[in-house]
């Protein structure tokens, strides 16, 4: 109905521009099988703009209200971009304006990345120090109301906007976690200041947390190692890498991070849906490390920037990878502005990690799984008891104890039983490395002498 009077109008214009519309039918009468395909293609497509038209005047003529083209226009847009993916959408024109500007102004947010999971918005991660992370916010929640409210039906955007806010204003969250009865959160929301990289250093061996991928992950990555290689001296065993709860960044980032740690070879390809949008990405010289031990902790809330670099480092055999499966987004966004009315987010391609593996859906395995956990470290001195122990006993050392038993960071880091596996493991691997260097310097040492005797 509503392309039948488009038609009508152009008739009505002059029979000039009838006459052009009857040649181009004529020529198409005229044509090979791939053309009369093409051409049975686009009138499938005219039948079906046609259809949208007809619902599209329907609901201007009789919905039980009025309402205003531009906001049908723009959710039949939404939700044709929805339809296809989590991480497509449309922006509108202010949306697109508020991410270029990458601020809110007085508006604060919550401190988590989440993503649309069969209708239901899914916590990807909560970031580090941020209110949902204070609040007890998971990887893999489900928010299933805000403000007492319902939000399913609603699109990621719409959800966005929100958990928007004032600075200082508080919002209830209705979370579903696994085995659990749907239970609320209370968060304040305040301006996300994040702090990109931290580090520690746990007998001797390196520890860096990467919270997410901005513009200067990389170099403060890189300060943060030269200053624990500096306070170790000669006694630096190795690094833990912990991309934990990391939702991702920038992808630059994640390739200069890999790049750190690898002296050559592929880090990463994106494919597209021509041959011709694929894009491969290499390594160049120069190790960090130096090739010391490198441990990367991985979790379900490790996403996308994070997974390119856990999933490089793991196929080149650079670092072992430890804890539980990652997010799996394997998928790439590009932005598209429309002029003059905002912009869509489409996926355009895929990454595939140098074996040529996908990531979307899949993730990446870790080569040691250690679940999530704390371990409760002790002083109680009778749990063990020794001959030391014992009231008089021969050549006891009196050692002065901590009379406040004050946990440092670093106690508090080795209660968490991936990083406390992962300080085992660099320490095994550099024991083992050390013993069989000495094995073969003493053997080495020991055929010479025997060599200058006989």
């Amino acid at each position: 109905m509503f392309f039948t009077k488009l038609f009508k109008n152009i008739f009505n214009s002059g029979f000039s521009v009838f006459l052009v519309f009857l040649i181009t039918i004529l020529v198409f009468s005229f044509v090979p099988n791939d053309l009369l395909n093409a051409k049975n293609n686009r009138q499938e497509t005219y039948k079906q703009l046609s259809l949208f038209g007809d619902v599209f005047q329907r609901v201007q003529e009789q919905y039980v209200e009025e309402v205003k083209d531009k906001k049908l226009i723009e959710a039949a847009i939404s939700g044709m971009l929805q339809s296809l993916d989590p991480h497509s959408s449309y922006l509108s024109a202010d949306d697109y304006s508020d991410m270029q500007v990458k601020t809110k102004g007085t508006f604060g947010g919550l401190g988590i990345e989440i993503t649309m999971e069969e209708g239901i918005v899914k916590v990807v991660s909560p970031i580090d120090d941020t209110p949902a992370y204070k609040a007890g916010m998971l990887p893999g929640d489900l928010i299933i109301g805000i403000d007492g409210e319902s939000i399913r039906g609603l699109s990621l955007n719409q959800a966005v906007e929100k958990l928007r806010g004032p600075v200082g204003s508080e919002i209830t969250i209705n979370v579903l976690r696994e085995e659990q009865d749907p239970f609320e959160l209370k968060i304040v929301r305040d301006i996300i200041k994040i702090r990109s990289v931290r580090h520690n250093i746990i007998n001797n061996v390196g520890y860096v947390r990467l919270t997410t991928f901005s513009e200067t992950t990389t170099d403060s990555m890189k300060k943060s190692i030269e200053e624990i290689k500096k306070q170790t001296g000669g006694n630096f065993q190795g690094l833990i890498l912990d991309l934990r709860n990391n939702p991702g960044g920038l992808l630059n980032q994640s390739i200069s991070v890999t790049d750190a740690f690898l002296d050559n070879g592929e880090i990463v390809s994106t494919k597209g849906r021509n041959d011709e949008d694929t894009s491969r990405t290499f390594a160049q010289p120069g190790d960090i490390l130096n090739d010391q031990p490198l441990v990367i902790l991985i979790n379900s809330g490790s996403a996308s920037a994070s997974e390119i670099v856990a999933g490089a480092l793991k196929d080149h055999g650079r670092a072992i990878i430890l804890g539980t499966r990652s997010f799996g987004k394997g998928s790439v966004q590009s932005i598209i502005p429309i002029p003059g009315n905002g912009a869509i987010r489409l996926t355009t391609a895929r990454y595939y990690t140098p074996s040529g593996i996908s990531i979307q859906a899949k993730g990446i395995e870790p080569d040691i799984i250690v679940e999530t956990g704390f371990v409760k470290n002790t002083n109680d001195k009778t749990i063990n008891l020794r001959e030391e122990n014992l009231k008089g006993a021969l050549d006891k050392t009196i050692e002065k104890e901590n009379k406040n038993n004050l946990k440092s960071e670093k106690d508090k880091l080795l209660e968490d039983n991936q990083i406390s596996r992962a300080v085992d493991l660099i320490r095994g691997i550099k024991l083992y490395g050390d013993k069989k260097k000495n094995i073969k310097s003493k053997i080495a040492k020991d055929n010479f002498r025997t060599n200058k005797m006989s």
